[in-house]
């Protein structure tokens, strides 16, 4: 079964354009997947202000405008909502992309070298993930997908 097919379109203003689309089932999977991760991240956001637990486990927030604390639980935060809902989705996966990436390189790698010592797994794996949304885009499940049908 061959759920990913590339296709070459040809439209008046352009030259051909290779471009790939996806299967009703893969996009369907896609889009749960995203609207899934986005979801658990929002809860990672929520932690810098206090909520869940908080980043001490006590319920202890990060000191508000902090950097790059409280700035980076907001961009987690609002990233996650626009992600969840599919909007301006590419943009978000990419900038929550490199949110992980760079609490990786300061928090977690000076601690160690590979994420199993230095507990910086979860934001390795969210960094690829968020990036994989980016280029592959939010499913059919998604804002951004209604609003370009209806263009």
């Amino acid at each position: 079964m061959n759920t990913i097919a590339t296709v070459t379109e040809t439209t008046p203003s352009r030259t051909e354009t290779p471009r790939t689309r996806f299967s009703p089932l893969t996009s369907a999977v896609i889009s749960a997947s995203r609207i899934v991760i986005s979801f658990l991240f929002g809860f990672h956001g929520l932690q810098g202000f206090g909520f869940f637990g908080g980043i001490d486990g006590q319920g202890g927030g990060v000191p508000f405008g902090s950097f790059p604390g409280w700035w980076g639980s907001a961009l987690e935060l609002a990233g996650a909502v626009l992600l969840l809902a599919g909007l301006a989705s590419r943009p978000a996966a990419l900038l929550l992309s490199g949110v992980m990436a760079y609490a990786y390189f300061t928090v977690h790698a000076p601690m160690g070298l590979l994420p199993l010592q230095n507990m910086g797994e979860p934001a390795a794996v969210y960094s690829w993930v968020f990036l994989l949304f980016a280029v592959v885009g939010p499913g059919s499940f998604a804002l951004d997908t209604l609003v370009k049908r209806r263009r």
